[in-house]
């Protein structure tokens, strides 16, 4: 997803972003369509904030 980023601001920034697209889409989820693929693509999502929230901390 482009360059590695270093400091605080800009991952707080990413984080912040990412974090906001993933409501987007839980936001925009009809409970009486979703089905298993969509939910396992909103457990990835989160997984990957998850690990991005894990590197930032060892970067610090």
């Amino acid at each position: 997803m482009g360059n590695a980023i270093h400091d605080n601001d800009s991952q707080m920034l990413y984080l912040k972003k990412r974090l906001n697209m993933f409501l987007e889409v839980l936001e925009s989820v009809d409970p009486e369509s979703t089905n298993l693929d969509d939910i396992d693509r909103m457990i990835e999502m989160v997984d990957d904030l998850e690990v991005k929230v894990h590197q930032f901390k060892k970067s610090e």
